[in-house]
């Protein structure tokens, strides 16, 4: 019998228009009364996980910042964290400024953005949707790196760097991969969301990495609650779409992947769902929980 289940958001539990369906969250909720354990392990920060558990009735963790952090929700409290160092996170910024390349800073509290382009203006108009406590907290400044150097307070779960020029992408990942401490995910796809303007619907494409300090992964912070409670990797399911879902896919008793996922993970998933707009984590929850 399967005691935890590992959940990522964007591309899986949430739909093309950020939202978890209320069949979703009814299977969810069913799932949980029956003692199986359903945990969110997303790279969002903690504000913007924190009001998902709570729609979909998880009470106990989630995992923040691609396994940066786990947050114990009934503590209100982190249990778990691999920051990335001040000086890292500097260095890349400069890297960033130098050849013009959109970035973004993920602390625990909220996204640090230079403009809302990209993956932050997905979660822009995403916000619209949402009354202000359940926001997603976006912080749009103008010298991020002067910001940065100057924040004592601040601890940096991610950075993700965004274009829609592959050749640019491509260059900036050459640099990035030179500096030593962290990890650049290998990405090579194009990441692909849709919003609404007005009536219409504005695709949003662009390739994107993630960085993290080393040996941060949705994997390792699921193997610490493993420990907590004490279960083996058997008895977990992790259900996601992308690249930083390929370890916990893998390692997991039941590794599955939502439909329309990059190719790369495809070949390792036990089972694969149908899409996030298909509800495909709710079809996984049914079948095996």
């Amino acid at each position: 019998m399967y005691k935890l289940v590992a959940v990522d958001l964007d591309g899986t539990m949430l739909n093309q228009y950020g939202m978890v369906t209320e069949n979703t969250k009814r299977v969810i909720k069913n799932t949980i009364q029956k003692g199986i354990d359903v945990i969110i392990a997303s790279g969002r920060p903690i504000d913007s996980i924190k009001t998902i558990a709570k729609e979909i009735g998880s009470e106990k963790y989630f995992i923040a910042g691609n396994g940066a952090l786990i947050y114990d929700i009934q503590k209100d409290e982190i249990i778990y964290d691999k920051f990335l160092p001040k000086q890292k996170v500097l260095e890349i910024i400069k890297i960033c400024e130098e050849n013009s390349i959109s970035y973004n800073v993920y602390t625990d509290q909220t996204i640090l953005a230079t403009g809302l382009k990209y993956n932050v203006l997905y979660y822009q108009k995403e916000n619209l949707k949402k009354e202000e406590s359940k926001q997603t907290k976006i912080s749009i400044v103008d010298n991020l790196y002067e910001y940065v150097r100057d924040k004592k307070e601040d601890k940096f779960l991610k950075m993700t760097i965004c274009d829609d020029n592959k050749t640019v992408f491509q260059s900036i990942i050459r640099k990035l991969r030179q500096i030593e401490g962290i990890e650049v995910l290998d990405v090579s796809h194009m990441s692909r969301k849709t919003i609404k303007q007005g009536t219409e619907e504005v695709v949003i494409e662009y390739y994107y990495t993630e960085i993290t300090v080393q040996n941060v992964d949705k994997w390792y912070a699921i193997q610490y609650l493993m420990e907590k409670l004490k279960i083996t990797k058997e008895e977990v399911i992790a259900i996601g779409d992308n690249v930083n879902d390929k370890k916990m896919i893998e390692e997991a008793g039941l590794g599955v992947v939502m439909e329309g996922s990059t190719p790369e993970i495809n070949g390792i998933a036990n089972y694969i769902t149908t899409s996030n707009n298909e509800e495909g984590v709710a079809k996984t929850l049914e079948k095996f929980c």
